[in-house]
């Protein structure tokens, strides 16, 4: 048997992360510039080595903190990617993970040692290997999992309004919605808690601001519970 694993070519496993942001407006993804090769202005997802000690979440969480200094985000497993000409210095495996987090919440912790910038969805540069693919099997993993689970808050300050949530739900789908529908159906789930104080400077009455009940969330991460109209038809 063990005769049998030494006859096995080794190849290398890197971890990519897929880093999703929003500023109050637009959806954003965290890139780094790399140099492979010629490609000096290619970008390139936030990423590492998969070390022999380690799990894969755990090597994740590790490269997740070493390259933004962040910790304690949403960090999830999207899937494996292979091809045998994806990377063109060395056999290597690919597995992607995508994080959410709250751009104004992490500007300032984010490390600036890679030279990390956010970019909007709308206007990507130039993406390193098959990153491109990945950030596309991640924005179809997070419409789907937002029409019916409440991960869309990991990306929400701590508190914040109704129209706040709403624009976005509008930034991931590229969608508009009703208020008045979106609203009841935000609402209708129970996990937020209202608050006393208003948002003051958007509009004369202020709109409520409202924050997240953590313990329900954390009981009904994994509910179906709709929070968009026809998610279908939107991916």
């Amino acid at each position: 048997m063990l005769e049998l694993y030494k006859q096995q070519t080794k190849c290398l496993v890197a971890l990519d992360s897929i880093i999703f942001g929003f500023d109050g407006e637009e959806l954003k993804l965290l890139l780094v510039k790399r140099g492979v090769q010629t490609d000096r202005d290619t970008w390139s997802l936030m990423g590492g080595w998969l070390k022999p000690s380690e799990s894969l979440d755990q090597a994740a969480d590790r490269i997740l903190f070493e390259l933004t200094n962040l910790t304690g985000v949403f960090l999830e497993q999207l899937g494996a990617f292979g091809d045998p000409a994806r990377d063109p210095v060395e056999r290597t495996v690919a597995v992607a993970y995508y994080a959410l987090v709250n751009v104004k919440d992490y500007e300032t912790k984010i490390s600036d040692t890679y030279h990390a910038h956010w970019f909007s969805m709308h206007d990507l540069p130039e993406l390193l290997f098959d990153h491109a693919d990945m950030i596309k099997m991640a924005i179809e993993r997070l419409r789907y999992k937002a029409a019916f689970h409440p991960i869309g808050f990991e990306l929400m300050p701590e508190t914040f309004t109704i129209p706040q949530i709403q624009n976005l739900y509008e930034a991931i789908y590229g969608s508009n919605f009703d208020k008045r529908n979106f609203s009841r159906k935000i609402l209708s789930t129970g996990l937020l808690i209202k608050l006393k104080e208003k948002q003051k400077g958007f509009s004369k009455k202020g709109a409520f601001l409202y924050k997240l009940d953590t313990e329900k969330y954390q009981t009904h991460s994994d509910s179906f519970l709709n929070f968009v109209p026809n998610p279908d038809g939107m991916l």
